[in-house]
């Protein structure tokens, strides 16, 4: 900016030289040979101050160039040192958010297991049988009381609630075949006595030291103390053995029952009925329904193949062979077999409409052989549906105690998927078990219905000549009628008056 300007002011400064205008008083006569003298000597100042002008301006804009150059550099590298500088602000505050995030997801997951060591905590307490508290009794405070020590760092807080867990743990392997520990009981009159329990699936065992007490463990109402409740006396020797050699026999069953009825169900029909839902109610019926249906139509095949006449269905087609269709009918009258009742019915009401007899009789024969089928068929398509509403009703109760936050409830979650699966199984079961017998009956169906049109084909081919005679038979019949009838109305026309009949007998 500073060489413009001093350029520009070097240019006014010259033109004005070059264009002053005249003044207005007029100049002395100047010859015309020194004024263009003085005009050149003029020109030549200006030109020579131009040219001094032009080399400050020279010698001025270089540094000043140099200068602006360096400052471009020095911008150029205070731009590149901002935006490395952005870059790194952005890498960093992307960073820092990206921590903040996993630490708040580590948070809440030691918030979430945190939760659930505390719920273990409650829930192992109620499993603890009175006289084992002792021995874990400071992991179990501990772990109760870590979630409301605020002081406590997180750390000491899941130390202290994993803790427990360890103890539980190992207590399982001192429990896996019984497991004996010392301890205090408190006999029916009162009296303290130190002894040994023996924990022995769902039962405990306690003999006192001196041997004058031995019975089982029970925990008191509102009381730490162990109750001990005597059995006989042969009871208590049992016990006490049980109890100081670790092995021998229960004089009773300490499940209550719950061990044989465990058994009984584990895999029964019953007891996979028990679990599998309401939905199992409706499969049932179904599948008596299906049995039921089943052994009615065995039973009905098995009486008509005993009632099969086969002989008196040849003794019919013999008849009508030589033209006896009185005789065929004879033939098969009293028969119980399906085909001679229909073949008989066709004949009995051949001279109305043979055709439409014969198809009635089918009809009525076929009918008897297709019953039930389509309850069959109605159940082999329930089924499998009736069971996919089981299984849809068992995965809503696993995701409904989902949803409600029972996550320390798995065998509730575990149960509804086995509600689900089970009701499946039973569904495609029965439709499947349905599914064979009901082709067989198809099956036997279309074998009588392939008899019954062969025999009705036959009967047809073998009763048409018979027909036709009849029909000649009957036509000639009319006629004779017919005749006999014409000749005693001509008689009774012609009848001869008295007058003739005397002139007849005059003429005699």
């Amino acid at each position: 900016m500073t060489l413009r300007m001093l350029f520009a002011t070097g240019t006014v400064l010259l033109a004005s030289a070059l264009f002053t205008p005249a003044r207005a008083e007029a100049p002395p006569a100047v010859p015309l040979g020194d004024a263009a003298r003085a005009a050149r000597q003029d020109l030549d100042r200006s030109l020579k101050a131009l040219a001094d002008l032009r080399a400050t301006i020279q010698a001025e804009t270089v540094p000043l160039t140099k200068a602006l150059a360096a400052a471009e550099a020095r911008l150029a590298e205070d731009r590149r040192l901002y935006d490395e500088t952005s870059r790194r602000q952005d890498a960093s505050h992307l960073e820092s958010e990206n921590l903040g995030q996993s630490i708040k997801l580590r948070q809440d997951e030691a918030a979430y297991v945190g939760n659930l060591l505390d719920e273990y905590a409650h829930g192992f307490e109620t499993t603890l049988h009175v006289g084992e508290r002792p021995r874990i009794a400071a992991e179990l405070d501990a772990a109760r009381q870590a979630p409301q020590a605020k002081d406590l760092a997180p750390q000491e807080r899941i130390s202290r609630q994993v803790g427990l867990l360890k103890a539980s743990i190992a207590r399982l392997d001192d429990l896996l075949g019984g497991t004996r520990i010392q301890g205090q009981a408190v006999d029916p009159g009162g009296t303290v006595n130190p002894g040994t329990f023996a924990i022995i699936g769902p039962v405990t065992l306690f003999a006192a030291a001196t041997g004058g007490m031995a019975g089982v463990a029970l925990p008191q109402a509102g009381s730490d103390s162990v109750a001990v409740r005597p059995l006989d006396d042969t009871g208590k020797a049992a016990i006490a053995q049980v109890v100081a050699a670790g092995t021998g026999l229960f004089p009773f069953d300490p499940s209550r029952g719950g061990a044989l009825q465990e058994l009984i169900n584990k895999g029964s029909l019953i007891g996979y009925f028990k679990r599998g839902g309401p939905i199992m109610w409706p499969l049932l019926c179904v599948s008596i329904l299906a049995v039921t249906v089943i052994l009615e139509r065995l039973y009905f095949l098995t009486r008509e193949r005993r009632r099969r006449d086969p002989e008196a269905v040849q003794n019919i087609m013999a008849s009508l062979e030589a033209g006896d269709a009185d005789g065929a009918m004879r033939a098969g009258e009293g028969s119980r077999d399906h085909i001679a009742r229909a073949l008989t019915y066709a004949l009995a009401h051949r001279h109305k409409s043979f055709s439409d007899a014969l198809m009635r009789a089918t009809n009525q024969e076929m009918v008897r052989f297709d019953r039930g089928i389509p309850i069959l068929d109605t159940i082999v398509t329930m089924a499998p549906m009736l069971g996919l509403l089981g299984t849809v009703t068992g995965i809503m109760t696993s995701f409904g105690m989902l949803g409600g936050g029972e996550l320390g409830a798995p065998a509730q979650i575990t149960g509804g998927i086995a509600e689900a699966l089970i009701a499946t199984a039973f569904g495609l079961g029965i439709a499947i078990t349905t599914l064979i017998p009901m082709n067989y009956l198809h099956t036997r169906s279309e074998e009588v219905r392939h008899e019954l049109g062969d025999a009705a084909t036959h009967l047809e081919l073998l009763v048409k000549p018979i027909q036709e005679a009849e029909m000649k038979s009957r036509g000639a019949a009319v006629a004779r009628a017919a005749g006999t009838d014409a000749v005693a109305g001509m008689t009774a026309s012609w009848r001869p008056s008295s007058e003739t009949l005397a002139r007849a007998r005059g003429d005699a």
